[in-house]
Parts: structure tokens; sequence; C-alpha cells
């Protein structure tokens, strides 16, 4: 029987509804990041199956239970995948819960981490991560080894001294810039000033962290079943990511920012601290640098920013970051930020 796929928009109330309730008999929601999605409609056009993307990822899929092993979830991916080549996204990154690996699994996706028993991270590139890992293998240095993973949007005074701090404690440094363009600052200057800020410090060898260290904006909350399981589920996802890293590199300790207002730090911190020690990898906890009795926040930079009031981030940024933001060249980047409605989160 030959059924319809075509995308759903965000006006179609209807196929949004009955997409909702497929999704719900997989015990699965909506995803609030989605950029594309679509329907495979029967005969008489009801929703059968579903599946959408997020940048270079695919998620949310479905298939109504009277239909399963039709082999309709195969052309949905297929689908989904010709979309994605036609935007000029060839590598792709997919969740999906244990249960369905192997099918994926067969259609060409490859593991790069689980979490045991909520889901598995998967890309469509056979020499993906293993290729990501010999590319850091080349940077390994002799000696004792310990990372940072950091946004820096932007990169503050808070940042440096963490940075200055983990790298008076070990011979190489190896800190991980979050690469994804889902800030208010671009990548590409967050990575500058990052180097800027860092390079009175010849232990500190940058990397970009690639699609692999996962974004809270690429992970898919969708599984999950309240907040704190979403945070714990990113957390353990990214750290199981993170120490196949950590073993390429010869990694011994993570150091991170203490963040005692945020749950959601707070919560991934407290996983850090109990599951890297399991895999060899101490979890060292930086008290924030603090100006005026306040933290140093790169949010009050970007709240400064937002409210033009340039010459009152001085005091909380190096003065390369200053000297950027007091430049023509950041005129796009603070126009972006005055237009957004909220600069505090992430």
């Amino acid at each position: 029987m030959a059924y319809s796929i075509s995308q759903v928009y965000p006006g179609d109330k209807r196929a949004l509804a009955a997409i909702d309730a497929l999704l719900e008999q997989e015990g699965i929601r909506r995803d609030r990041n989605l950029d594309y999605i679509c329907a495979m409609y029967d005969e008489d056009y009801r929703v059968i199956a579903t599946g959408s993307c997020f940048g270079c990822t695919l998620r949310c899929f479905a298939v109504s239970a009277a239909h399963q092993g039709e082999g309709l979830l195969n052309e949905i991916v297929t689908h989904l995948m010709e979309v994605q080549h036609e935007r000029g996204i060839f590598q792709l990154f997919l969740y999906t819960k244990e249960s369905a690996a192997r099918f994926f699994g067969d259609l060409g996706f490859y593991e790069i981490a689980r979490v045991d028993g909520t889901l598995v991270f998967m890309e469509n590139r056979r020499d993906g991560f293993a290729g990501y890992l010999r590319s850091l293998e080349k940077k390994r240095r002799e000696g004792r080894s310990a990372a940072l993973v950091m946004n820096a949007n932007p990169f503050t005074l808070g940042h440096r001294y963490l940075v200055e701090t983990a790298a008076g404690a070990c011979d190489t440094l190896h800190l991980f810039l979050v690469s994804e363009d889902a800030s208010l600052v671009p990548f590409a200057v967050r990575k500058k000033l990052v180097e800027a800020g860092v390079a009175h410090l010849p232990n500190v060898v940058c990397h970009d962290s690639g699609p692999y260290i996962i974004s809270s904006a690429t992970f898919p909350s969708y599984f999950l079943k309240d907040e704190n399981a979403v945070i714990e589920g990113h957390a353990r996802l990214d750290l199981a990511v993170f120490i196949k890293i950590a073993r390429t590199l010869g990694i011994t300790a993570r150091y991170v920012g203490e963040e005692p207002a945020s749950l959601v730090t707070g919560l991934y911190n407290q996983i850090m601290a109990q599951q890297l020690p399991t895999a060899g990898i101490d979890c060292v906890i930086i008290p924030r640098l603090e100006a005026e009795g306040a933290p140093i926040s790169a949010s009050t930079v970007r709240r400064l920013l937002h409210e033009e009031r340039l010459e009152e981030i001085r005091p909380l940024v190096p003065e390369s970051t200053y000297a950027y933001f007091a430049s023509p060249e950041a005129q796009p980047v603070l126009e972006r930020i005055r237009r957004a409605g909220d600069v505090v989160h992430y």
C-alpha cells in the first residue's frame, strides 16, 4: 500500500495533535527543539508515522501500533536523511531508546555512547567519533593532563580564573570550547576571545568540542519524564562521551566552576562528582571568582551589553574581551544581544 510523507508546519494543529498522540504511545513527547517535522499519512489522510530534525540530529520517531512491522520507520528515516542532504547536512546524529538501537544500526548508524536503560547516541559515519578521537590523540602530552569544558558566552575574568587555576595544577590543560552555535555570542567570536584570554598560559591546549560534547540544545529531552531526569540523562550521556575523550588524551581530572544559583549546573556537577571517579578521573569543583561580593558570570556581562552599559563590563572581563565589544567588529553581535528577549540563560 502506498503512503505519502510530507512536512508538517507549525500551523497544522490537526497533524501536530495526531503526531503528539503517536509519540505519547512511545512514551515520549514532541521536543521543543525541532526545525523540521514530517508525517506519513494513510489513504484516509490519518497520521501513521512521524519523525523530525533539529540541526544535524534526527529525533522524535513514532509509528502507529496498527502499522508496526511494515518498514515505515525506515521510510521516515530515509525521508529525513534526504531533507538533511538537501540542506547540505551530511553528518547526522540521532538519539534512540536502547531497544531501537539495533534497528538504526541496520540503517547505517553507529553507536557513539549510551546511558544504560535510557538512550543511545548514534551517528551515520562509521569512522566519525573514532576519527575525532584520533585527531585528539595527536595533541596528547606527557605528564599530568586535565580538562575543562566551557561555553564562554562571552569569556569573562571568571572563566580566566577557572582556566588559570586548572592550568596551575597540571602539566597540560585541554580546554574544550562548545562549538555549537546556539549562543548569543557566535562560536567564532567565543573562540577568538578564549584564545586571546588564555594566550599567557603555555600549557593550555584549546579544542573545538565538535558535535560530540553534547549541548543542551541537541540533547533529546523528549525521552525523559521530568526536568531532573532530563538534566541527569544529559549529564550521564555527556560524561559517557567525555570519558572516551579523556582516555584518548590521558586526562585524569576535570575542572568545573561552581554555580550555586543554578539548579541545572548544581545537579550536573553532582552527577559528575559521582561518575567521573569511577572512570579514574577526579572531578574538581572550583569556587566562583567574585567581584564586589557577587560571582562573576557571563549572564551578567550579557545583561549589561543588552542594556548598552558597555563600560560596566570592564571589571568583569579580560581586556581582550572588553576591546572586542568596544570595537566596530562587535556591532552585529551587540545588536543580536540587544534584540534578545532573554539574555540570562544559555
